[in-house]
């Protein structure tokens, strides 16, 4: 079940009166300039920190705090001190947090600031929340609470109850966490707090719920999702539909939860419409689980043969990731609609409020039946730009479950199917690592093992409507760890994937252009990383035959410029896109888990640019990014989100498709297929797909390089068709 969030998550501490500041820099000479410096920055990384900029937050307080202890003002300096114990928790780093927000208390309690005090201990509380050190925070939440009534502040009072009983809720003691919920509602309800109360009402619903009270929690959360609608909190309305959906699938009303799911869906797409209207103290909590409603839906509607709709839920799974991960998505106007409602659902839509635990199962027969009568046609519908897709091209879509994975595949003129195959999903995660791991190393003869069990998961069920679909391409949108492996080395007992179709990674269909490309001659800009200046800044191999690879680039193609080493810096490569429709980076690309800030290319003279900069290239005359010397995945193997980020971004900077590795391979074998992709690419009517495909099987049939460390490590993402 999802969580409502925590009312207290961000109690911040402001210091003085708010200036009105015209100039960025302030040059002050007297303290009481210095103060209202000081006073604005941290004004500055409030609203910073609330807009999801933390980071920046960061900068904004450390700069205050620098200036309070300057000027020797203990009360600004505890209010600095306590904000960035905020900005650490909220980026994660918990111990820090709880560092910084120690230091803050102690100068609170030197200067005897009650009302500080009392929120810095809330959120020292919400700290060792974070932690699982619940205990701890009881022992702050309580400390909190006393000061609270002790200076008679009711809303404070209101959040440490509600704390305390989400610190209850986490020990699994839920009859205690309930007792406090219902004294936090009280408080909330006299002082008028709707957004609080609300908030405390989606509580009880989950106690209720661990209790097995099924009743008593969709009564709380239907209450909870009357006030979001009425305050028009979207983001708490998504989270309560979530929840409601969760609940009415444990209790087998898959109808039913299928249209709270939808519409929970629908108000997240909505909200991405405007990005920064989300409240952030609610996002962090609702984007961190709103993906697993995507998922449970999408489950739901297969099961219930709805694979239109799972297919369509899918493809938004994909957006969403992208903003958990890069919170600059807005999606399109294809994701903005959501998932489409059948007209039983609209009709139903109006009485979602009326519906209790004891009318349910009627109202989802009613509900069932009246889908069950619609026309085939009109259940199956396919969407109007899904059915832009090339003849010949397939969308390939898997979904990683506890229990099974999915397959859904869909290609023209059809109506999509669903394929269920059993396998955990640690299994799963297990089959992939094990192959991936037989990938990479050269001197493995392990890897057709693997490489046939994961054909037989993945495309076995679907191979005869491959065939029947006459499909020359797979557009493969892969599916958590599944991201980190090529479908390109699949094995089916005589031949490589590769061998038998196109691939092009997908980020999601709905992000995708169909139509076709205009072929034109390559004009290739091409950098190259020999090592000198990167090594040493940057502490990364060289790699000699980068310069070999793009002067052999140079000598194949006359309209193409090679920057090498020094001269290959990002401000070099910028001043020149747009002379230029193919860029080859052959340089150390890192895309990794966690921030985007963990992923980067480095340039020639020791630049780097970051994942989430890419979008400032203004890059629409591009066709084609070639990352030549890519790893992903180092050190650790996540959901692989960041690879979607890549094509996402390289995508939104104006570019068509790209080509990367998924592991770094030794220069000969980098050299030898970038030789063979350019010769191809040269001919007439060759696109970027069929250009790799071609210098993959040339290096398959070929002594040296036929080991799949060398030819599968390359993927194209985005519109190569």
């Amino acid at each position: 079940m999802n969580k409502v969030v925590g009312i207290a998550i961000l109690t911040f501490l402001a210091c003085g009166q708010v200036q009105i500041v015209t100039s960025e820099s302030i040059q002050a000479q007297t303290t009481q300039d210095r103060k209202a410096e000081a006073d604005r920055l941290l004004q500055q990384g409030i609203q910073q920190c609330k807009t999801g900029y933390c980071e920046a937050a960061l900068q904004s307080w450390q700069q205050a705090l620098t200036i309070y202890r300057e000027i020797k003002d203990r009360l600004g300096e505890g209010a600095a001190l306590g904000n960035l114990g905020i900005a650490y928790k909220e980026l994660g780093k918990y111990d820090k947090a709880i560092e910084f927000h120690l230091q803050a208390l102690a100068i609170l309690r030197e200067i005897k600031d009650l009302s500080g005090e009392g929120s810095v201990l809330g959120n020292l509380g919400n700290a060792y929340h974070s932690l699982g050190k619940y205990d701890k925070a009881i022992d702050f939440q309580l400390q909190s609470l006393a000061i609270a009534r002790e200076i008679k502040d009711r809303l404070g009072e209101g959040q440490s109850l509600g704390n305390l009983g989400l610190a209850y809720d986490s020990l699994g003691k839920y009859d205690k966490a309930i007792e406090y919920h219902l004294q936090s509602l009280a408080i909330l309800r006299e002082i008028k707090d709707r957004s609080g109360e609300g908030s405390v009402l989606g509580y009880l619903g989950n106690a209720y719920h661990s209790l097995g009270k099924y009743d008593k929690a969709i009564d709380f959360h239907l209450q909870y999702l009357a006030i979001t609608r009425e305050i028009k909190d979207l983001s708490g309305e998504g989270l309560a539909l979530s929840n409601l959906g969760g609940m009415l699938s444990e209790a087998k009303r898959p109808e039913l939860a299928i249209l709270f799911y939808k519409q929970s869906i629908n108000v997240r797409e909505a909200i991405r419409k405007d990005i920064r209207k989300l409240d952030k103290d609610i996002q962090k909590s609702y984007l961190e689980r709103v993906s697993s409603s995507y998922k449970r839906l999408a489950d739901l509607l297969i099961q219930q043969g709805r694979i239109v709709e799972a297919l369509q839920v899918l493809d938004l799974l994909k957006v969403q990731e992208l903003e958990d991960y890069l919170k600059n998505i807005k999606g399109s106007d294809r994701s903005a609609q959501g998932v489409r409602l059948l007209e039983p659902e609209k009709a139903m839509n109006d009485k979602l409020l009326a519906i209790s635990f004891e009318n349910s199962p009627e109202i989802n027969s009613q509900l069932a039946n009246k889908i069950q009568q619609l026309p085939k046609s009109e259940i199956n519908k396919v969407p109007d730009y899904l059915q832009k897709i090339p003849q010949g091209t397939a969308l390939l879509y898997p979904l990683i479950l506890s229990d099974r994975i999915e397959i859904i595949l869909f290609s023209p003129n059809t109506i999509p199917i669903s394929r269920t195959d059993k396998i955990s999903q640690k299994e799963l995660e297990t089959l992939v690592i094990d192959f991936r791991a037989a990938l990479v190393d050269s001197g493995s003869e392990d890897y057709k093992e693997p490489a046939a069990q994961l054909y037989k998961l993945l495309i076995k069920p679907i191979e005869a409507e491959l065939i029947q679909a006459k499909a020359t391409t797979i557009l493969y949108a892969p599916d958590g760890i599944l991201r980190y492996i090529p479908i390109a080395a699949l094995y089916d007992g005589k031949q490589w994937l590769a061998e038998k179709y196109r691939i092009s990674n997908l980020i999601a269909y709905s992000l995708f252009d169909f139509a076709p490309k205009l072929k034109t001659q390559p004009n290739i800009l091409a950098g190259a990383f020999g090592g000198k200046a990167g090594e040493k800044k940057f502490g990364q191999n060289a790699l000699p035959a980068t310069l070999k690879e793009v002067q052999a680039i140079a000598n194949s193609f006359q309209n193409s410029v090679t920057l090498t080493e020094n001269n290959f810096s990002r401000q070099a490569i910028e001043s020149k896109f747009k002379n230029y429709n193919i860029l080859h980076l052959a340089t150390h690309a890192s895309f990794n888990i966690g921030r985007p800030e963990n992923s980067f290319i480095i340039f020639g003279n020791g630049d780097k640019i970051l994942l989430n900069e890419i979008t400032d290239w203004q890059i629409p005359n591009i066709d084609l990014i070639v990352l030549s010397a890519c790893q992903t995945g180092v050190g650790k193997l996540g959901d692989g989100v960041e690879i979607l980020g890549f094509g996402y971004q390289v995508q939104k900077a104006g570019a068509k498709n790209a080509i990367a590795s998924l592991w770094l391979v030794d220069d000969a074998g980098t050299q030898a297929l970038m030789a063979a992709f350019y010769q191809e690419l040269k001919k007439d009517n060759v696109t970027t797909t069929e250009a790799l495909q071609r210098a993959q099987v040339s290096l398959i049939r070929s002594s040296e390089f036929n080991h799949p460390k060398y030819w599968s490590a390359f993927f194209a993402i985005g519109n190569g068709l």
